[in-house]
């Protein structure tokens, strides 16, 4: 017999960018390929158009906004989800949760609620709407202990881990940039040529480390090791007078000449290809920490804080990589070890993309009996 057709709503703030939003991207292109009817509800973005080029839907709604605006959207999703028969309602973010939640209260028959914590937020009746999914699927077990010990009335059988994964087709093992696109990277960064490169992925927040990767440079430097750093993605609109402040450190520590801050790129795959180290140095423990899995995918060495989803990967995939949050001394020692001679590193065999995708739609299917 044929399986039952599912049509599933997964519900987002916007749909630009972002964790979530690449997640539910995935998801739902999974759901189109194994015959479901995927719908995706969010007040637009960039990603939308991709959503519905790969068989998906996509209904603007304003359900993100952090007031009454997005409440009152609660009778406009409730009309949806009955005209289109919804099995599975899907939150990946807090204010949609609550609307969602909300929504499908009122519905006969229900249907079923999911969500997915995707970050560590700050704990409270907001935040605790993710733990009211039927199932609330956890991106990692740091995300899991963590509503077990901000919300300790949770039921944990109703947690699963479903760690995020990506697809090894775009990050081969051992996978080398060519030499036409090194020409061409360091021809536009200069700066980075001559010397071992690390790179440290992540957007212009202080939380992601750029200070300590800069004292690292300089740290290195001072036993005699030069390195070349790029901080990419740092380089954001609003987020001058951060970079800025970045600029006077690696003047301070005369290291100014061996780094460069970047915007994010479209070529990240090529520039973790070309480094000798690619760092996670986040200053408050993370929820996951896909740029360590697409680095080790590709064979190369990952150097991170041993703390939340980050220290949990580097612990199951590249125990080498780990050192204690904030220790600058351990940090420089292995960074200098790693640059010498970096233990081997393995295929990936978990984190796939598949394996998220596959894992999703089988709780959908066994949350609403479809097997």
């Amino acid at each position: 017999m044929a399986a039952r057709r599912l049509t599933v709503v997964q519900l987002l703030p916007a749909f630009e960018a972002g964790g979530a939003e690449r997640s539910a991207l995935e998801v739902a292109r999974a759901l189109v390929d194994a015959g479901h009817r995927s719908i995706i509800v969010s007040a637009g973005g960039r990603m939308a158009e991709r959503a519905v080029r790969e068989g998906s839907e996509h209904r603007v709604m304003p359900i993100g906004a952090k007031s009454l605006r997005a409440l009152a959207q609660v009778p406009k999703l409730r009309a949806l989800l009955r005209e289109v028969g919804a099995d599975v309602v899907h939150a990946r973010s807090r204010m949609p949760a609550w609307v969602g939640w909300l929504a499908v209260r009122g519905l006969k028959p229900q249907p079923h609620f999911v969500t997915t914590a995707h970050g560590l937020n700050s704990p409270g009746i907001y935040s605790g709407v993710m733990t009211r999914g039927e199932r609330v699927i956890c991106v990692s077990n740091t995300v899991r202990d963590y509503l077990l010990r901000n919300y300790p009335r949770t039921d944990p059988s109703k947690l699963v881990v479903i760690p995020r994964g990506i697809d090894p087709g775009d990050y081969p093992f051992g996978y080398l940039a060519d030499n036409s696109w090194r020409e061409w990277f360091f021809a536009e960064f200069p700066q980075l040529a001559g010397a071992p490169l690390l790179t440290l992925p992540g957007r212009g927040t202080r939380l992601k480390g750029h200070a300590d990767a800069i004292e690292l440079v300089s740290d290195l430097k001072a036993r005699g090791i030069p390195t070349r750093l790029l901080l990419l993605g740092a380089r954001q609109e609003g987020r001058e007078a951060y970079v800025a402040e970045l600029e006077r450190l690696a003047v301070e520590r005369g290291v100014a000449d061996q780094i460069a801050i970047s915007a994010q790129r479209d070529d990240a795959r090529d520039v973790f290809a070309a480094s000798a180290l690619v760092l996670q140095l986040s200053n408050k423990p993370e929820s996951f920490g896909r740029t360590v899995i697409e680095a080790l995918a590709l064979c190369r060495p990952v150097l991170g804080y041993d703390h939340g989803g980050v220290g949990e990967l580097l612990a199951d995939l590249y125990p080498a990589g780990r050192v204690p949050p904030q220790d600058r001394e351990r940090l420089t020692e292995r960074a200098a070890e790693l640059l010498r001679a970096a233990p081997p590193i393995a295929p990936l065999q978990r984190y796939r993309l598949a394996d998220m995708q596959a894992a999703t739609l089988a709780l959908y299917r066994e949350i609403v009996g479809a097997d």
